[in-house]
Formats: structure tokens, sequence, C-alpha cells
């Protein structure tokens, strides 16, 4: 069996969900989620600078991050495990400022998700899991920031019900001090 790259732009505008290139025989199988050339042609630019993984266990929320400075695209896949993962519009000029959406990417469902820049993203883990980032730009620590995964204005729903419950969330001390919506839009009218 061979799955060829399909590409499908969603309605926030530079996003794209990506299934990989994908052959299976009788030893097994070979994801390919990323080709320049195959990018290229399907007008997309990712210039690949960077790859990096997670590795979170079930309950781990990692809320909407994003960089201020050098934005980092990135084009993410769950490897193996299960996550609820969701994107956030931050580009105050887009007319889909502030929208999210959200995708239940696993390890054996391979789909990548292509998050532009000016975009945060999150997910929640809902079973132990390894995303893999490839970025088109080097992360940069005095840009890192995010927002706070319960912030009411954005209004994500987590599925807190598929890992017992809101108390069972497992949160960092820096995910417990991110900015709020209404913070991040103050800060970029400076």
């Amino acid at each position: 069996m061979v799955q060829k790259f399909e590409f499908q732009e969603l309605d926030l505008k530079g996003a794209y969900l990506i299934k990989p290139f994908y052959a299976m025989d009788q030893r097994g199988g070979l994801v390919k989620d990323y080709n320049i050339d195959t990018f290229r042609a399907n007008g997309i630019e990712h210039n690949l600078k960077e790859t990096f993984y997670t590795i979170s266990r079930r309950g781990v929320i990692r809320s909407t991050h994003f960089q201020l400075i050098r934005p980092q695209p990135k084009l993410m896949r769950c490897i193996s495990g299960r996550v609820f993962h969701v994107i956030v519009d931050l580009r105050p000029k887009s007319e889909t400022f502030g929208q999210w959406r959200h995708f239940d990417l696993r390890g054996e469902a391979p789909v990548c998700l292509l998050v532009p820049a000016g975009f945060g993203q999150g997910y929640l883990v809902l079973e132990d899991a390894v995303m893999s980032y490839k970025a088109s730009e080097v992360f940069c620590g005095e840009g890192d920031s995010g927002i706070m995964y319960n912030d009411p204005d954005i209004g994500i729903q987590w599925p807190f019900d598929l890992i017992g419950g809101e108390d069972k969330l497992v949160v960092s001390e820096k995910d417990l001090k991110l900015m709020s919506f209404q913070e991040y839009i103050e800060k970029m009218k400076q």
C-alpha cells in the first residue's frame, strides 16, 4: 500500500492538514512527512531549520505557545500516542484573528499539521505521546511566549473528560504564568 502526499489548506489561511507519504508492506512501513520539493510544488515554503520532539505523559497540557521574535512555523506530527492539538490564529490583521481549530492527532494515523508563523499552538495529551516538530525558524528563547490554556476570550474547549477531569492536568510552572489573550492584544498594539 502506498499513500502519496495530500495537502488540505484549512479555513485559517496558511495552515494545512497534510497526509504524508506512507508506504507499507510485509516488513512494516515508511512515513515521509516532509519533502521540500513536494511542499514547494504545493505552494508551501517550509525550509527546515530545526527538528525536535516532545515526550509527554497523559494529562500534560502544553498551552498556546508561539514566538514573538522570529516566529517559528512548524510542521507537527504525533509519532506515538494521541493528542488533542489546537492552533490559534494570532495574526492581528487576519480575518480569523483569535479563532482556533482542533485536531485529533494519533501515532497510528500519520497526519501532519502545518502551523504557520503568527499562529499559536498547543495540545492536551490524551495518551502518552511523542510529538515531532519540524521548524522553519530556529528557536529564539527571548521571543518565547504563550497564552494561558484556559483563556476565556479564546475559549478553547479542551476535552478534559478524556483524561479524567481538569484536576488531572499536568501544567508546567511556565505555562501557569502565561499571558491572557487581552494582554497579547495590548502587547501587539505597542
